[in-house]
């Protein structure tokens, strides 16, 4: 297996730029292909995410073409069958697809990796089936693939179990204002990552959809369709939580230009939970910096509204000089693979004491000692252990290819601090 060995480094102060958001493009994606005509992005991500969500709409009927810093869109707003549209291991391709899907002319089957077809997106089948939609996946309609036999969405007043992941929110979101009438969302109680939902309201409105909050847990769509524009990717704050992290773990102060200091990105909380354990947070003009400490400490964090940066944040967390709670993350047993498993493994691999539960982990610091550190096919593991590199010899990421998920730059960027 290809591994790659992060070299201990006294880090400069810097700025880097992340690519641009997974979230914000795939969502930016979708809105411009049900509206017709051309649609421009700048800075999008480029990844494998962003490509699995490419070629489904390709697939589908819509032309999507790279030019030098972003991609053209064109569409003339009707989808056809797609056949199978294949997400590959892209969880907001396979949701949002899903639900753009069932606006097609015709059937589709979306499907994936066989790490896809164990993650659950029962409940979006079931809110499409409530909004009149053909729609059936396997074992007993609760994991890829899914077959829709298109035809349009019907609309009307559905809840949806957002427990588990707020994209199936997301997904219908998206594709409602081409519904044939108003859709009027519940949210269910304990739905989990909410700030996305606010991201994906805001793309909305860029292309010209009606959507909006009735009360805390109502969110109405008018049937208004979308209408072309040109639209700007904001850097992904969910990648800038690594170079945050490794300003925390060695003092420097780095600066992720490209995010706005009141985005309104979920995984922008990681920085109220670094303030916590220590470092420094400011807002130079260029961008948001983190100064790390002289000395981390523990927290007690509830990361229910960012859980993609506990990993990060986990591992900084075993430099502390006190133990870390991670707190209302049972959504990250679902992701690439069981995040909560496969952090304490590897953290108990680099020397620190680790206990789980279902939706928690507890990290208790321990003399940090060398590792191979196995990434599963994550590349927020492969991402997030790299950190440790920075300061401590013998960290060995294998498979560190997997990172082209979302970042595949990665590595050159850590090499440049």
């Amino acid at each position: 297996m290809n591994t790659y060995e992060v070299r201990p480094r006294t880090v400069a102060d810097r700025t880097v730029r992340p690519p641009g958001s997974k979230s914000i493009t795939n969502r930016a994606l979708i809105a411009a292909a049900l509206a017709a005509g051309e649609s421009r992005l700048a800075n999008p991500l480029r990844s494998d995410d962003t490509a699995a969500m490419i070629g489904c709409l390709r697939n589908l009927g819509v032309h999507v073409s790279e030019t030098g810093d972003g991609l053209v869109v064109r569409s003339d707003g009707v989808l056809r069958g797609g056949g199978r549209l294949d997400a590959r291991a892209s969880g907001t391709t396979a949701r949002f697809i899903t639900a753009a899907a069932a606006l097609a002319g015709g059937p589709s089957v979306i499907d994936g990796t066989a790490r896809m077809r164990e993650r659950p997106i029962g409940p979006l089948v079931a809110a499409l089936r409530g909004l009149g939609v053909e729609i059936d996946a396997d074992r007993d309609g609760s994991y890829p693939p899914v077959r829709t036999s298109g035809g349009g969405i019907r609309g009307g007043r559905i809840t949806i179990d957002g427990t588990v992941s707020s994209q199936f929110i997301s997904a219908v979101l998206l594709s409602s204002p081409r519904a044939a009438r108003t859709v009027t969302i519940r949210l269910s109680e304990g739905t989990v990552s909410r700030p996305y939902l606010t991201t994906t309201l805001e793309v909305m409105a860029s292309f010209g959809a009606d959507a909006r909050w009735i009360d805390p847990d109502t969110i109405t769509v008018a049937p208004t369709g979308y209408r072309p524009t040109s639209f700007e990717v904001e850097a992904d704050a969910s990648a800038a939580v690594y170079p945050w992290a490794a300003a925390a773990v060695t003092g420097a102060t780095i600066t992720v230009a490209g995010i706005h200091p009141r985005s309104t990105q979920a995984d922008m909380a990681a920085l109220g939970v670094l303030e916590g354990m220590g470092s420094v947070v400011t807002t130079p003009g260029r961008g948001i910096a983190v100064t790390g400490p002289p000395r981390l400490e523990g927290v007690d964090a509830d990361l229910n509204h960012c859980p993609d940066a506990a990993l990060g944040l986990a591992v900084v967390a075993t430099f502390a000089r006190s133990s870390t709670r991670f707190t209302n993350i049972a959504n990250l047993r679902v992701k690439e693979t069981d995040r909560l498993a496969a952090l304490e493994a590897e953290l108990t691999r680099l020397g620190a004491r680790v206990e789980t539960g279902a939706d928690w982990i507890e990290i208790h610091p321990g003399p940090p000692r060398p590792a191979c550190i196995r990434t599963y096919d994550d590349h927020r593991m492969a991402m997030s252990f790299a950190i440790a590199g920075l300061v401590r010899p013998g960290i060995v990421i294998e498979d560190p290819d997997c990172v082209a998920k979302t970042w595949p730059g990665f590595f050159e960027m850590l090499e440049c601090l």
